[in-house]
Order: C-alpha cells, then sequence, then structure tokens
C-alpha cells in the first residue's frame, strides 16, 4: 500500500482537480473528485468515454454513500451490506442526488465499496471517487502501471503507486431493485 505521504499527495491532486490512476482489484483505474464537472470531463475525455454511459462512485466505507442509500428498504441495505466491501458494483437509484455526468442517462448511479487497501486509504482522505477503468474505450483496462502510462503518458496528475488486488476480473454489476446482472465478474 503506499505511504500516507503517496496518499496525501494524491489526495490533494484530487481536491484540486485532477485525475490520477491507482490500482484496484482486478485491473487499473482512473478516478477524480466525482463533483468537480469539469475533473469529470477531463477523464471522459482521456478515456473517450460517451457521458451518456454513466460512471462508478468508489469508496472504502459504506457509510460514504448514506446520502443515497438511507431512504432503501432494509432488505436492500442488508444485500448491499453483505457484498460489501468487495468486488461488488450496484445500481441503486439517485433520485437525483447525483449529477448528470456521473449518471448519464440513468435512473441509478453505480456504487462500489472496495476491500483494496489502497482504494479504501485514499477515499478516507478523499470521501468517493469516479472510478473507472484505466483504458481508452475499446481497449483493454490496464494491468500494469507501465499499461496505464502507454495509454496516457503524461496526460495523468498522478499515478498511485501499488498492486493490483487478486480478483481475476473487473467487478460485477447488478441491479439493486431488479437484481438483474449487467456485468459478471
Amino acid at each position: 500500500m503506499p505511504s500516507s505521504v503517496v496518499l496525501s499527495h494524491a489526495a490533494r491532486i484530487i481536491n484540486a482537480g485532477g485525475v490520477v490512476a491507482y490500482p484496484c482489484e482486478a485491473v487499473w483505474g482512473l478516478g477524480c473528485d466525482p463533483w468537480d464537472g469539469e475533473a469529470v470531463a477531463r477523464l471522459l475525455l482521456l478515456k473517450q468515454r460517451p457521458a451518456h454511459k454513466g460512471l462508478i462512485l468508489v469508496s472504502g466505507a459504506i457509510e460514504d454513500f448514506a446520502w443515497l442509500l438511507h431512504d432503501l428498504a432494509q432488505a436492500k441495505l442488508s444485500e448491499l451490506r453483505l457484498s460489501w466491501p468487495g468486488p461488488h458494483t450496484w445500481l441503486v437509484p439517485h433520485q437525483g442526488r447525483v449529477p448528470v455526468w456521473i449518471s448519464g442517462d440513468s435512473d441509478c448511479v453505480a456504487l462500489r465499496v472496495s476491500a483494496h487497501p489502497g482504494i479504501a486509504a485514499l477515499t478516507a482522505l478523499t470521501g468517493p471517487l469516479v472510478s473507472t477503468s484505466a483504458n481508452i474505450a475499446g481497449h483493454p483496462a490496464a494491468r500494469s502501471r507501465l499499461r496505464v502510462e502507454q495509454y496516457f503518458h503524461a496526460a495523468l496528475d498522478a499515478i498511485v503507486p501499488g498492486a493490483l488486488g487478486d480478483a481475476a476480473n473487473p467487478s460485477m454489476i447488478r441491479d439493486l431493485m431488479t437484481g438483474a446482472t449487467l456485468r459478471r465478474a
């Protein structure tokens, strides 16, 4: 896991509107402050990803999403708690609580509470982050820092060092309300 100095530096960059890469459970991710529309627009431009698809929010603590989860039925909250922290992304109704640059065309927002220690430590300093795979749209997700550098050269504001987790594939994505699986792990 990165040192507290490295994590503090990355958090300052994120809080100033920067875009960073960091290791996740299975692949490298790109992240920024989800409330900074300019940072999100830059991240989408780097990835060449259309805004209408929406983005995942990641944190190391379910409490960081309390403002989105507080009115869910107890059974749905229990379902989330049983899968988190871990490589499970859930689509949850956002009820207008997130900006359109996060939700895209959807009435839901994708949330993940990560068990990756680097993500948990970084989001403890920043709050939830945008999290999307570190790749150009249509290309394989980066599984090494070298591949992140090949994709983005000097366009990123920082690359947080560290190792990937032991997951073989990116997180499963499921719709909390319907139970439908949109992406298998």
